[in-house]
C-alpha cells in the first residue's frame, strides 16, 4: 500500500522514518503525546486534535466512530505508520472499527494500559475510574479490570465538568478543587477505593485537585506512561523503530478549529511554549 509515496506495507528504512500519529476529541491527548516523546524520543509524531466537535464524551457511540474514522483517514493520508488513540471516549466505541477499516495499521487504545495499570497499582481490588459519561457508561474499564482481575470491585463515575475545565485551563484553584470533591470525593467516601483510574487523557491536568479530594492514601492511575510502553513494544514487534537521530521536528500539531487557543491551552498540557503558527488547521 502506497501512502504519501511511501509503501508502508515493507519493513523499510522509510517506513521506520514514518510519525506515529495520535489523536484526540481536543487537547487532552496532549498528555498522551508527552509521555509518548519522553519514552520514544527518537520517533516522530504527527497529532490531531478534532477542537470542533469535542467533547467525544457527550456523543453518541456511532458519532464518535465515524468521527474517529475520518480523523484516521486523514493521518493514514499523511502516513502515520501506527495510530494511538489518545482518547478513552473514542478507544471504548471505535478501537474495533478501526482496526477494522485499517488491518495493515497497527492501532494502540488507552484503556488496557490503564486498566492493566490500576490492577496493579491496587492493593485492596477497590478501584474507581472516572471518565466521561460514554466512557463510564460503556464499562470499558470495568471488563479490561475484571478480566485482569477477577476479584476486583469497580467503581465508575462520569465527571462531565472536567473536560470543559480542562480545556479553558482552569486546573487549579477553588473551582476545580469544589468539582473535584463533588465528584471523586464522594466516590471514595461511598466506596472506600485505594486506586483511582483517571479514565480520561483531559483528566491529568487536574491531578492536584483529585488527588486533594480523595486524599494522599489513593493511587492515581494515568495511563499515559503505560500506553507509552505498550507503543514501544508494538513499533518492536512490528520493526518499525525509528533509528536515534540528533535533529528535526519531533511532532507536528493538527486541529480542527481554533489553533490559538489549542496553543495557548495546550502548552499547559505540554509543559512547554506551542505557538499559534506551529498548528496546522485542517477540515474532516
Amino acid at each position: 500500500m502506497v501512502v504519501a509515496g511511501v509503501d508502508v506495507t515493507q519493513k523499510s528504512t522509510e517506513s521506520c522514518l514514518l510519525p506515529i500519529g495520535v489523536f484526540d476529541s481536543g487537547i487532552g491527548g496532549l498528555t498522551v503525546l508527552k509521555a509518548l516523546m519522553e519514552r520514544l524520543p527518537q520517533e516522530r509524531f504527527l497529532y490531531l486534535g478534532d477542537t470542533a466537535r469535542l467533547p467525544y464524551g457527550s456523543k453518541s457511540a456511532r458519532s464518535v466512530t465515524r468521527y474517529a474514522l475520518q480523523t484516521t483517514a486523514l493521518l493514514r493520508q499523511r502516513g502515520v505508520k501506527l495510530l494511538v488513540i489518545a482518547c478513552n471516549t473514542a478507544t471504548a466505541v471505535s478501537l474495533d472499527a478501526l482496526q477494522g477499516a485499517y488491518p495493515d495499521l497497527p492501532v494502540v487504545g488507552v484503556i488496557r494500559p490503564g486498566a492493566l495499570a490500576a490492577c496493579q497499582a491496587s492493593a485492596s481490588g477497590k478501584i474507581g475510574v472516572i471518565g466521561t459519561e460514554s466512557t463510564i457508561a460503556g464499562g470499558s474499564y470495568e471488563r479490561e479490570i475484571l478480566n485482569m482481575r477477577p476479584e476486583a470491585q469497580v467503581f465508575g463515575r462520569s465527571c462531565p465538568l472536567f473536560v470543559p475545565l480542562a480545556e479553558e485551563g482552569w486546573c487549579t484553584g477553588q473551582i476545580a478543587r469544589l468539582v473535584a470533591e463533588q465528584y471523586v470525593g464522594t466516590l471514595y467516601a461511598e466506596t472506600g477505593i485505594d486506586t483511582l483510574v483517571l479514565g480520561c487523557t483531559h483528566f491529568p491536568v487536574l491531578h492536584q485537585a483529585i488527588q486533594h479530594a480523595v486524599g494522599p492514601e489513593v493511587r492515581l492511575v494515568d495511563s499515559a506512561r503505560t500506553t507509552a510502553d505498550f507503543v514501544h513494544d508494538m513499533l518492536v514487534r512490528q520493526d518499525i523503530c525509528a533509528a536515534p537521530r540528533s535533529q528535526g521536528r519531533q511532532v507536528s500539531f493538527l486541529a480542527t478549529d481554533g489553533g490559538e487557543r489549542f496553543a495557548r491551552v495546550g502548552s499547559l498540557f505540554m509543559d512547554q511554549p506551542l505557538r499559534t503558527e506551529d498548528v496546522e488547521l485542517v477540515d474532516l
